[in-house]
């Protein structure tokens, strides 16, 4: 099974990179990406400069702006479909996990054909990781497990394409690509409510990560030192 698996990503990584199989050096280009925006209007705004205010507040001016990321993190999404993860974002009622507004979000989602949908302007913060919110951006995958997204290579191949192209244009390092489940050990980890400031979840373990990470760097740099 480990080996089938090292071969199928391999395969997505060496399909990334042009015909000679070297990865590409220059920053690349904007992958193809549907936009199917949810609501965000001002009623959601407020709520989540409320929610930036109450857990950000100690050291940043509470916006609902997504100023300079710096992180990218990887989501699985818990369900078979896009259309029931849009479903899930749109509806603007408080999470069954926290019970908080605004309800969460990411700003992208790759399907499992590989179709990348983009729901939330890069500009807009998104409720996807306690403590990261105000500086990351979220990528969820459809699919059940880190295995189920990593063995699928159109999936991955449009993931990679994906965060390749984020990452080049906000100059974010390979290191800070991380899962979900490495939110806590992450440099840009803060969070102002005691209670939560131990909370993640285990969608991407730093070992599924570090496959990621591998694929993400042979896919190419960013053209820049």
């Amino acid at each position: 099974m480990m080996r089938a698996l090292a071969a199928i990503l391999a395969a997505v990584a060496f399909a990334l990179a042009p015909g000679s199989g070297r990865a590409a050096q220059t920053a690349p280009a904007k992958p193809r990406i549907v936009w199917d925006p949810i609501p965000f209007g001002a009623k959601r705004k407020a709520e989540m400069v409320a929610y930036v205010r109450l857990h950000y507040g100690s050291f940043m001016h509470p916006t609902w702006r997504l100023i300079d990321p710096h992180v990218i993190v990887i989501h699985y999404t818990e369900s078979s479909t896009f259309s029931s993860v849009w479903n899930t974002f749109a509806n603007d009622v408080p999470d069954t996990e926290l019970h908080e507004l605004p309800a969460t979000c990411a700003h992208f989602v790759v399907d499992t054909d590989g179709t990348i949908y983009q729901l939330v302007s890069l500009g807009t913060m998104c409720r996807h990781t306690v403590g990261l919110n105000w500086t990351a951006i979220g990528i969820e995958h459809v699919g059940y497990s880190d295995q189920e997204v990593l063995a699928d290579p159109g999936q991955m191949a449009a993931s990679l394409r994906l965060v390749r192209w984020l990452r080049c244009r906000y100059h974010i390092a390979i290191r800070n690509v991380i899962g979900h489940n490495e939110s806590l050990s992450s440099p840009y980890h803060r969070e102002d409510i005691p209670s939560l400031r131990t909370q993640t979840h285990s969608d991407f373990n730093r070992a599924d990560m570090d496959s990621y990470r591998r694929l993400l760097a042979r896919a190419g740099s960013c053209g820049y030192p």
